[in-house]
């Protein structure tokens, strides 16, 4: 099944591919709920993937997985949540009219970056609305877009870092139809588009993965919900799921560039890391399609090896977001010393800052009590 798109894959003409890992379920059905009721069963193979190919179902249809004639869940792979986390997931049409074709991105020492909250840009909260204000962010000098992350999360606003289905864009903002419009009109205007993602965590509610799969793991923690499993038993199919998502973005919805949200929390002692391997595949889209197209990681652990190359063991990472300028300059401005801002407040951290990025690179962190950064 390596080349087949998990999910439900939409393939024309009233037909339907459908691919699921479950490695622990003996059976799993397509339970189509609309537009007529329908059950549609499966063949599993031997890595636990759940397969299918389908007449008689089209673009719109709503669906569940049915795992061993019992549980009904939404799709992990959903690609549209339309009715909420806890609801049938929807099998969109992929095709779009993309104007794009002469857009193959811009440098990243040109990307000067707007980051912006989709659901508070506007007040309609929408990928439409934001459509009519690129003019001005041009005008201001801006050459890239960060939306703040809009997988699926419950509720119709949220800050986007407990998403719940990594491939379904937000109903509330627009879904996938309103965030390929919106790319369309930033490229045609030359401005690039970072997605923010989340891959050290999964949100609380609407979270079924653990239903389908050891897609997580107790041997590590993280401050918001149990950490991915990227480097124990089952992970190899973990990975390509994190994996074919940050594809999905570059590929389906012509995203410039990716931001990998808390690395440190992203805890994997595998020889391979998980991180290294996600940008060996994004390396490899750019080359085939001629593509500009980045990963940017965020990090707290002051880590070179983020962006050191691949080729002498660093992760590859394009580039990395770091913390420490922002929080010298809060501290000068405000005096606030409170937690990790106990190690800032000097003018020459400052003007290391700026100098190096890195504030904290091999010293001693009164905050954590130890040596930090490298």
């Amino acid at each position: 099944m390596s080349k087949v798109t998990l999910g439900a894959k939409y393939l024309g003409g009233n037909r339907c591919s459908f691919l699921v890992w479950s490695p622990l379920s003996q059976k799993i059905d397509v339970h189509i709920i609309y537009p007529k009721d329908k059950i549609l069963s499966l063949l599993k193979d031997s890595c636990g993937y759940h397969y299918g190919v389908f007449d008689g179902i089209g673009a719109g249809s709503k669906y569940y997985y049915r795992l061993d004639d019992s549980r009904e869940y939404p799709d992990p792979a959903s690609r549209f949540q339309p009715d909420g986390v806890h609801h049938p997931s929807k099998i969109v049409n992929p095709n779009f009219t993309w104007n794009d074709k002469n857009w193959f991105g811009i440098s990243l020492t040109e990307y000067i970056i707007y980051e912006l909250h989709v659901g508070t840009f506007t007040t309609e909260g929408t990928f439409d609305a934001i459509i009519p204000y690129l003019d001005g962010l041009k005008e201001f000098g801006i050459t890239a877009i960060e939306l703040m992350p809009v997988a699926q999360f419950p509720g119709n606003r949220n800050w986007g870092y407990d998403g719940v289905y990594p491939f379904a864009v937000q109903n509330s903002y627009g879904g996938t139809e309103g965030l390929k419009r919106l790319v369309n009109a930033c490229h045609d205007k030359k401005i690039a588009v970072i997605m923010d993602v989340v891959y050290n965590h999964i949100g609380p509610e609407g979270n079924y993965l653990d239903q389908f799969g050891p897609y997580f793991t107790e041997r590590y923690h993280t401050p918001w919900g149990r950490a991915i499993n990227f480097d124990g038993a089952y992970s190899d199919e973990v990975r390509r799921f994190f994996i074919e998502n940050a594809l999905h973005w570059f590929i389906e919805i012509h995203i410039d560039a990716l931001r990998l949200d808390a690395l440190h929390a992203i805890l994997d002692i595998s020889p391979r890391p998980f991180l290294q391997e996600l940008a060996e595949a994004v390396k490899q889209l750019g080359e085939e399609t001629g593509r500009r197209i980045y990963l940017i990681g965020e990090s707290d652990a002051n880590d070179r090896r983020c962006i050191y190359p691949l080729e002498i063991g660093g992760y590859g990472l394009d580039a990395q977001w770091n913390d420490d300028f922002h929080h010298e300059l809060h501290v000068l401005l405000t005096g606030e010393k409170k937690g990790y801002y106990r190690d800032f407040g000097r003018l020459s951290q400052l003007a290391k800052s700026l100098r190096e990025g890195f504030i904290y690179s091999g010293e001693y962190s009164t905050y954590r009590k130890r040596k930090h950064g490298s």
